[in-house]
């Protein structure tokens, strides 16, 4: 397919639905000849996604094809940039173990290298980062399970530690009394997801070794999951019996929810893993009296059933799929919008999944009184010339 052919010619010819059609990667969201970009006006003043040497926003409206390069994908950190020298890098892995080990980048490739597609947000993106803490990538690495696999877990052991080469002084505070202690990133899961064939230490991106800003010389992606649990600086997988109860993982990143148990409200806080279901509009386009709606999914791998498009109290209406991604790679939707009149619009975007799961609305999410997991739809507002 040439890329002098429009995103409606593409469009044309496929039926419209999930899974109908697949997007070449220029046609997300490359501009044809004659078509403009429509204004958002939701954009605070001054927004911009280079947010100094600490960390990046990615700018969602510059989304070009179905993979992040890797000097836009979005990144953040708490305890700085360890710049760890590859060739004398030795993963530890330690613990409940039958075979300690310290190993070499070589080692870890000659387990069996492979390619892992999969895309994730910070568990604080949302609409007031403007959703610009997501991409996607493909990542060069090796799966967990053939680490834990070649030093063998024990029978005693329940939980799986990963620490980052990040650290730094802080105070520790309990009971009134506060401790300074040297804080390493840490975050953990469980032996049973650990050796699931899923969670991935990745040493590449795109073809080429990670970039200190991706955790070079090693991190983990697990597939589906939040950005928090994606350790990286990659320094140490420790096996061990009791529950881990880190910073980040006990205190830092944790939702607190409100559920119904035997039919009374109970607050919970619970760790962030999985990944909750969300669509959001990214960038929208004009040619002619069409208007294209643009946007991506990202969620824990469940398959899709639908994505809808709703401009301002109309009925929604189905998008296109990008169904070509794998499991965990964001999945790109396309809406044509017909007789747009001029003036201001709400856009609004939702999506569904196999297991009949909706994207909620703000109001759905009441009960969920910290801000991070916010997967609510996000009302975006244009302005049409």
């Amino acid at each position: 397919m040439k890329n002098e052919l429009t995103r409606r010619d593409v469009l044309r010819g496929g039926a419209v639905g999930l899974g109908a059609l697949t997007l070449p990667a220029w046609a997300f969201p490359a501009l044809a000849q004659g078509e403009t970009l429509v204004e958002f006006t939701d954009y605070p003043d001054g927004w911009k996604s280079d947010r100094g040497p600490e960390s990046r926003f990615y700018d969602i409206r510059n989304i070009d094809g179905p993979y992040t390069a890797a000097d836009q994908f979005f990144t953040t950190q708490h305890l700085g940039h360890p710049q760890i020298d590859g060739n004398s890098f030795r993963l530890k892995v330690t613990g409940l173990v039958d075979r300690p080990a310290e190993m070499s980048l070589g080692d870890l490739k000659a387990l069996g290298e492979t390619e892992l597609v999969a895309g994730f947000e910070c568990s604080g993106n949302s609409a007031r980062a403007m959703q610009a803490l997501a991409s996607n990538a493909r990542w060069t690495g090796v799966p967990l399970k053939k680490v834990l696999d070649s030093v063998g877990v024990k029978a005693n052991g329940r939980e799986v530690v990963f620490f980052g080469g990040d650290h730094g002084t802080e105070e520790v505070e309990f009971r009134g009394r506060k401790y300074e202690v040297d804080q390493q990133y840490g975050r953990s899961m469980s032996v049973n997801d650990a050796m699931d064939a899923d969670p991935f230490i990745a040493t590449g991106m795109d073809g080429k070794p990670l970039s200190v800003h991706q955790g070079y010389p090693a991190r983990l992606i697990v597939p589906g999951w939040y950005g928090a649990p994606n350790v990286k600086w990659l320094s140490n997988v420790h096996v061990q019996q009791d529950p881990y109860l880190g910073k980040y993982q006990a205190r830092w990143y944790r939702t607190l929810r409100g559920q119904m148990v035997g039919g009374e409200m109970k607050w919970t806080e619970n760790a962030i893993t999985y990944m909750r279901l969300k669509s959001v509009v990214a960038r929208v386009s004009r040619m002619g009296d069409t208007v294209n709606v643009m946007g991506f999914v990202l969620n824990d791998g469940t398959p899709l059933r639908s994505v809808e498009v709703k401009v301002d109290d109309g009925a929604w209406q189905q998008a296109s799929v990008d169904s070509g991604q794998p499991k965990y790679g964001w999945k790109l939707f396309s809406y044509e919008w017909k007789g747009a009149s001029a003036g201001e619009h709400t856009i609004v975007s939702r999506a569904t999944d196999a297991n009949g799961d909706v994207q909620p609305t703000r109001d759905d999410l009441e009960n969920k009184k910290t801000f991070l997991e916010d997967n609510s739809q996000h009302p975006r507002t244009v302005r049409i010339a």
